[in-house]
């Protein structure tokens, strides 16, 4: 079917249009990325913009060398990691069940659970409880609070009350109780919803900062975003390194190089995703 000229003029206009916010998303990025390949001389003379002034890799070659910023970088990804897979499984085993019509309290935990969307939990209390559990100065308060989201739930739970009722009865049909018919057949054949659960979660996981901030004080358990903040607030023992004048970097350089290093694995990820994030979310919202 050939596009009308109207339709073709519409598309061409908000193409146009995502193409300027696209590139206004990017400038940002490409000023760090400039920013940390630059000279510390053309950066104290705040001559660097999209472009790298006076490039050098000497603040690359810092982060590269430094073990906090690689232990940093290893407990952010191994509570990613370990997070998404709880996240995942825990909101499958939920959902899974919530979406049945026949299963009789699922209509008041759902109630339950978008209340506590609705009403968070005070500051105060929400700390006191989650020190009362052991969890103060401990890895585990970056993976365990962020394992069950009702908004991500809730996505899930729409998703299997589309899932063909004809394919899970075939299951039981062959011997398959409720548990071996999800793990089987629904989430082999959920491939959408799964990527964009994961997405979700591992971008909350892998940017938190203020749940950190709130219970992790030992610089031995920083994750990788309390240790980008040391180091733009020149932290640690990064003040000693950068007055020394045989560097070509400083603070700031080390900053940009240390924000751009945090955010390479999500933009490596994300294309390999894109495609089953774009369709697991539209599913997971066509009805509830």
């Amino acid at each position: 079917m050939k596009e009308s000229r109207s339709d073709a003029a519409f598309s061409a206009v908000m193409t146009g249009i995502m193409i300027v916010f696209a590139l206004i998303a990017l400038i940002p990025l490409l000023n760090i990325l400039s920013l940390s390949l630059s000279s510390k001389v053309a950066v104290e003379m705040n001559s660097v913009n999209l472009l790298p002034v006076g490039t050098t890799l000497d603040s690359w070659k810092f982060i590269a060398g430094n073990g906090d910023i690689w232990r940093s970088f290893a407990i952010t990804l191994f509570s990613t990691a370990a997070g998404v897979v709880l996240a995942v499984i825990l909101n499958a085993l939920m959902a899974y069940p919530l979406s049945k019509t026949y299963f009789a309290p699922g209509k008041i935990i759902m109630m339950l659970v978008v209340g506590t969307m609705i009403f968070k939990a005070p500051i105060v209390p929400y700390f006191l409880t989650v020190r009362g559990y052991g969890l103060y100065n401990n890895v585990l308060v970056l993976i365990v609070p962020h394992i069950l989201s009702a908004y991500n739930m809730a996505i899930m739970r729409t998703f299997f009350k589309q899932f063909p009722a004809e394919v899970e009865e075939a299951a039981c049909i062959d011997g398959c109780g409720m548990f071996g018919t999800l793990m089987k057949i629904v989430l082999p054949s959920s491939k959408a919803v799964l990527a964009t659960e994961s997405l979700f979660y591992g971008l909350t996981i892998w940017n938190q900062f203020q749940h950190p901030m709130m219970f992790i004080s030992k610089v031995e358990l920083y994750p990788l975003q309390l240790k980008i903040r040391q180091l733009i607030n020149a932290g640690g023992d990064l003040s000693s390194m950068v007055v020394r004048a045989n560097v070509n970097y400083n603070e700031t350089t080390l900053g940009a190089a240390a924000v751009v290093f945090a955010i390479i694995p999500i933009i490596a990820i994300y294309p390999w995703v894109q495609k089953y994030f774009a369709k697991g979310a539209m599913l997971g919202s066509v009805k509830g």
